[in-house]
């Protein structure tokens, strides 16, 4: 299936009072480049998201923004239950039975208390992090390549009349070369009969021929309307592709040939017809090359 190069993606999810979100933004790019924006204290997951990325997109600049906020006083903290069990320990040894049914602990104080709230090492909010992180990951860049592919599908229309559109002018081309050669006899034979008819000559059909043959050959465009054909057939099976591979540069690489078979034609041609199709069909492979540029 055929996939543009443009796409928007994003997923968030609340673990553990800590608000993981990952945003996935991909624009156009000759080759594959990603920029990868996490907190401080992951940084150490920014080649591994990377990684991740490039096995779910082959091409384009992907810019992937990874946030964390914390929902609670708790973030990045941990609660010691050691140290809450020692404090819980004492206040009850210490407080007397009779008064043990009328007191009540804060909890939200207790938090407040040296020792119950630790920092929690970065190596331990990286791992707590990962899994989440690469989830969130997958499922921004299910969701933008769902929208690549929906552009992508217009993009294959589009291709698809341009080529439509130039095999309509390339028919009209081969169809014109051979009228193109027998006019070109018949003024031949015209003007060699005026310039023998001063000196009572006669044409010879074998020198006529001979002429004719010569300017046949010399532009003679069969073998690039053939080759035109052949890579427009290729370029459908590429459009139509429901594999899923890239087919971007392979697009781009084959309108650039296409573009040099037009070229041909078009030096070996100096009939006004078939000049005004070429001009066309140069004009809609410079669009199949502006489009290519948008296929993954």
């Amino acid at each position: 299936m055929l996939r543009s190069m443009t796409g928007f993606g994003s997923s968030s999810n609340d673990i553990e009072g800590v608000q993981f979100s990952v945003e996935v933004r991909s624009v156009n790019n000759k080759y594959f480049k990603a920029q990868i924006r996490v907190p401080d204290e992951l940084l150490s997951l920014e080649a591994e998201l990377e990684s991740a990325l490039g096995h779910r997109v082959a091409r384009g600049s992907i810019s992937v923004t990874v946030r964390q906020e914390g929902t609670s006083s708790t973030e990045s903290h941990r609660v010691d239950s050691n140290a809450v069990a020692r404090i819980l320990a004492g206040l009850e040894a210490s407080v007397p039975e009779s008064l043990a049914d009328r007191c009540t602990i804060d909890l939200a104080g207790l938090l407040h208390v040296p020792g119950v709230l630790v920092q929690e090492p970065v190596t331990a909010l990286v791992e707590r992090a990962r899994p989440v992180l690469f989830a969130l990951l997958d499922e921004a860049c299910s969701s933008m390549i769902s929208m690549r592919e929906r552009e992508g599908l217009v993009l294959r229309d589009d291709l698809l009349g341009f080529r439509t559109a130039i095999l309509d002018r390339l028919q009209k081309v081969g169809a014109r070369a051979p009228e193109v050669i027998e006019q070109y006899q018949q003024r031949l034979r015209q003007r060699m009969e005026q310039l023998l008819e001063e000196v009572s000559g006669s044409v010879s059909d074998e020198d006529l021929l001979r002429e004719v043959g010569i300017h046949a050959e010399r532009t003679d465009i069969s073998e690039e309307v053939v080759r035109l054909s052949g890579h427009l057939d290729q370029f459908a099976e590429l459009v139509s592709n429901e594999s899923g591979d890239p087919v971007g540069r392979t697009l781009d690489f084959l309108s650039q040939e296409m573009l040099r078979e037009a070229n041909t034609i078009a030096s070996k041609s100096a009939d006004a017809e078939i000049s005004r199709n070429i001009v066309e069909i140069k004009g809609l492979i410079d669009r199949i090359k502006e489009q290519a540029a948008n296929v993954e």
